[in-house]
């Protein structure tokens, strides 16, 4: 019975400490709303104005620099090399002459159609003289009508066979010019093939010539880009500067070409950049990067990257509301660039949230940082 008495004693000293221990307690929590709930107070945010200002809208790929023209010297006749006027490497002008093949043939043939041609040309002098002969004959009755007629046919006939003639000369001439093979323009000779005294064919490749002043640069560019680029190239010339891979100086030119075609598998568009190149910088087969204004955003909102929100809801910020609110305005992003971005959706009154808005709610009671110290400031100067 004693037992009993102590343990039930015991108990209501213990539920009675609980009770006091959740009174005092309860007095140091958040203030209860009318339905129970805690109340949240105001997040402390920064914020910070739009700027309107242009913003050039720079693409940046890698490119391959491309010459504007190659060429892969091959002879147009079966023939051996009789001399080479080049060295590998060298720098030759149009017109300059680079290979001399054996043209003993060649030139016999040039001797042979001449000759043929000096002697239709006596041939047809022949008939010439006797013809103007027998129409003077003719005029005194001395010669029949006939005979003059046969007289014109073989002078027209003559004349016929040194023209025939006459353009065979010029055909083997042609050919004989084959045996000098001279640069078609102006670049730097690669490799050569061939030596003096090689038989070389029309499928022997002898060297090759490359243009490398001025040279171009070929680079893609997504299809997005294609409008701006298709307006700016319509204002003027489109400037494209490159820069090597192991160096920081940019080389100056402007676009040159635009495909007349977009990639449907990978949606890019190729195009191409011009550049002077006489102090070689540029080298057929290097990367490179590109760098060019595809158009300039006139008047553009710009903020800093930070302050923009995208989620499956789009894309928006937070802004400072006139009742010291946090809500929502729908942008879109233009185009970015280091730490900021140019968007659209924006008036230019607002005061965006950039700091602080990873615990805003739309409507949520916010609280600007160093609002409060300038408002003590602002009252101990009154």
């Amino acid at each position: 019975m004693k037992k009993s008495s102590l343990a039930f004693l015991v108990g209501a000293i213990v539920v009675a400490g609980g009770g006091v221990w959740t009174t005092t307690h309860q007095t140091a929590e958040q203030p209860k709303t009318a339905n129970g709930a805690g109340v949240q107070g105001p997040t402390t945010v920064s914020v910070i104005a739009p700027v309107r200002q242009d913003v050039p809208v720079v693409l940046q790929a890698n490119g391959t620099v491309t010459p504007i023209s190659t060429v892969d010297l091959h002879p147009q006749t079966t023939s051996t090399i009789a001399k080479v006027h080049i060295k590998e490497g060298q720098f030759v002008k149009s017109g300059e002459l680079m290979f001399t093949l054996d043209d003993r043939s060649e030139r016999a043939n040039v001797d042979k159609a001449q000759a043929q041609v000096a002697r239709d040309q006596a041939a047809l002098a022949d008939y010439e003289r006797q013809y103007k002969r027998s129409m003077e004959l003719l005029s005194k009755n001395f010669i029949a009508q006939g005979a003059v007629d046969t007289l014109k046919s073989q002078v027209d006939s003559a004349r016929a066979l040194l023209q025939s003639d006459v353009a065979a000369a010029r055909s083997v001439g042609v050919d004989a010019s084959y045996t000098a093979i001279r640069a078609p323009m102006n670049g730097r000779v690669g490799a050569i093939n061939v030596y003096p005294g090689s038989l070389v064919q029309l499928a022997t490749s002898l060297t090759t010539i490359t243009q490398l002043d001025p040279i171009t640069v070929s680079f893609t560019l997504p299809e997005s880009a294609l409008a701006g680029l298709l307006q700016a190239q319509h204002e003027g010339a489109v400037p494209v500067k490159v820069a090597l891979g192991n160096s920081d100086k940019e080389i100056s030119g402007a676009l040159s070409f635009i495909d007349n075609t977009v990639d449907p598998v990978a949606g890019v568009i190729r195009v191409k950049a011009q550049f002077d190149n006489k102090d070689t910088m540029l080298w057929p087969g290097q990367y490179v990067n590109t760098k060019l204004i595809s158009q300039v955003l006139k008047d553009a909102m710009v903020i800093p990257q930070n302050a923009i929100i995208s989620n499956t809801r789009g894309t928006f910020i937070y802004a400072v509301d006139a009742d010291q609110s946090a809500k929502v305005v729908n942008i879109k992003r233009l185009y970015a660039f280091g730490e900021s971005a140019a968007v659209s959706g924006l008036s230019g009154n607002e005061k965006v949230i950039v700091d602080g808005k990873q615990n805003l709610r739309p409507g949520g009671k916010v609280r600007i940082a160093g609002a409060d110290k300038a408002t003590d400031a602002t009252k101990q100067k009154g």
